[in-house]
């Protein structure tokens, strides 16, 4: 079963790529921050250009003739912000435009096969456009031709290129289109680069396949094995150990070997504990001493451990701190390291959780373990209710757990479900948009979510969810008291609504506050938005 679900729905009407109040555009980033930057008022043309981009009733030979320079206002709507003809597709994948083939290039609904095209691109933010993908937090992975191609790219010679292949495959690194099955195969594929670059992975490889890559026949394939050989040998930390507070030295003391010098220094200087506390080579005696630090955030570390001594566990277990109790008693023996960040993945998460930092945990170890799926079982099960959270993080439960956690009492358990997992009831999916403003984006490309039987969510205090509302092809009546709603948002999802009247909806056309909404409205024939792009003075006709 796969965890990521078809890309098909209704477009979003532009819902989460900014919000116009007439002065100023907010715009919500990847990691979900919001900035305020000035705008001026788009014309009225360009509203009616964006409407008929966001339109699903409009044919192809109407979204064709908006990638005509003239239709540039509409080009983020039509290329990245809702799905497409395949003509329209082949289209904007070979346009001449820069940023049509870089809108495209993100497109969550269009299919990573056909997003691929755009590996061999003359331009280089094409490729890093291709490699950054859409911007949410669950996308599904691009083919392995693809990912091959962009891993193994080699500077571009030609002139006017902005990045070099090495930035665009960071971008792909963090993009989260790289498949398990893929990172697996890297460390004897044919091609050296990809070997190479497997040993970036060396902490999660076994002896075997670090002897194999230390031994390889390629000289800059075992030069790389060798260097990053050095994360487990404690006095080459020593020596790169930097003495200044830095994100490096917290790597460092954090990730790699550690010698006992290091340790004990670090303890005499009350410096660096919660790393030496996570760090999985940090010396047996130095754990010992940490699990009594006077610091509970330390210990509670240290009860995260999956080398722990039983006895330690033992006494952690009766700590003064609930926190550090409940994370020694969660976790019984035999630990496995993932299932040690898996739980402290949402732990971290309710910690630190809120409404617009809340994310989709998913399964840790994803991008490289093979699933330990029987433990995740166990974890929906576990009278331990932290462990419901982290059981409902993972994609692949069987449907009796995700009945059973779909019906769980926390809201985070709940939430987490409805974000990670395909079989999640539509009834939780729709509670999870409106609880988690952050995740709203991801959560209207699903088709979990419901469309319909919304109208008790008409009067909601937040105008997304409103919007949501207003957009209910199934209202009692159509939603003409929301035309007048404070927000545009919501004005504007009331304005595409097809229970109203075409005659309501034409004359919606030359209000500057709804007509964008109008344009999308499906009720509008192809003639009429034809006509709305010759007004709007796109070349073309209908054919």
């Amino acid at each position: 079963m796969s965890a990521i679900e078809p890309r098909s729905g209704p477009p979003i009407h532009r819902i989460f790529r900014g919000k116009f109040d007439g002065s100023r555009i907010r715009l919500t980033t990847r990691r979900g921050r919001c900035d305020d930057v000035p705008m001026p008022a788009p014309s009225l043309p360009e509203l009616w250009l964006c409407g008929v981009a966001a339109n699903p009733a409009a044919p192809s030979d109407v979204l064709l003739r908006l990638l005509a320079p003239q239709a540039r206002a509409a080009w983020t709507v039509l290329c990245q912000e809702r799905s497409l003809p395949a003509d329209v597709v082949d289209a904007a994948l070979s346009h001449p435009e820069r940023a049509v083939r870089r809108a495209v290039a993100r497109n969550r609904y269009v299919a990573p096969e056909q997003r691929g095209r755009l590996v061999d691109d003359p331009d280089a933010l094409v490729r890093a456009a291709l490699a950054s993908g859409p911007h949410l937090d669950v996308v599904e992975p691009l083919p392995d031709d693809v990912l091959e191609a962009l891993l193994t790219a080699r500077d571009d010679d030609r002139p006017g290129q902005l990045l070099n292949a090495n930035e665009i495959r960071q971008e792909l690194e963090f993009s989260r289109q790289i498949p398990a099955s893929f990172q697996q195969g890297m460390i004897d594929h044919p091609h050296p680069d990809l070997r190479a670059q497997a040993t970036g992975l060396w902490l999660s490889l076994t002896p075997a396949q670090r002897e194999a890559l230390l031994a390889d026949p390629d000289p800059e394939v075992s030069k790389a094995a060798r260097r990053n050989a050095r994360v487990l040998d404690p006095a080459a930390m020593e020596a790169d150990l930097p003495e200044e507070d830095c994100h490096g030295r917290a790597l460092l003391l954090r990730n790699y070997a550690i010698s006992q010098a290091v340790a004990e220094r670090c303890l005499a200087e009350q410096r660096d504990l919660l790393s030496l506390a996570a760090n999985p080579y940090t010396p047996a005696d130095i754990v010992a001493r940490l699990a009594r630090d006077p610091d509970p955030t330390v210990r509670r570390r240290v009860a995260a451990r999956a080398d722990l001594d039983p006895g330690l566990l033992a006494d952690l277990a009766e700590d003064a701190d609930e926190a550090v109790r409940t994370r020694a008693r969660v976790q019984p023996f035999p630990r496995t390291r993932w299932q040690c960040v898996a739980i402290d993945q949402v732990v971290g998460l309710a910690s630190k959780c809120t409404a617009h930092t809340f994310c989709c945990v998913g399964p840790v170890g994803g991008m490289f373990r093979e699933q330990e799926a029987g433990w995740y079982e166990e974890c929906a099960v576990s009278p331990e209710p932290l462990l419901h959270r982290v059981a409902a993080s993972y994609a692949w439960l069987s449907g009796e757990s995700v009945r059973s956690l779909a019906a769980d009492p926390d809201p985070l358990v709940r939430h987490l479900l409805a974000l990670n997992h395909p079989l999640a009831p539509s009834a939780i999916v729709l509670d999870a948009f409106v609880a988690v403003p952050r995740q709203r984006p991801y959560l209207l490309t699903l088709s979990r979510l419901p469309r319909t039987g919304l109208g008790h969510l008409l009067d909601h205090a937040d105008p997304e969810v409103r919007a949501l509302a207003a957009a209910d092809r199934g209202l009692a009546e159509p939603p003409v008291r929301l035309l007048s709603d404070p927000d545009p948002l919501v004005r504007r999802a009331a304005a595409a609504n097809p229970l109203l009247p075409v005659e309501l909806v034409s004359s919606l056309l030359d209000d500057p506050e709804l007509a964008e909404g109008a344009a999308a409205n499906p009720v509008l024939p192809a003639e009429r938005l034809h006509r709305l792009l010759d007004r709007g003075g796109v070349p073309g006709t209908a054919t």
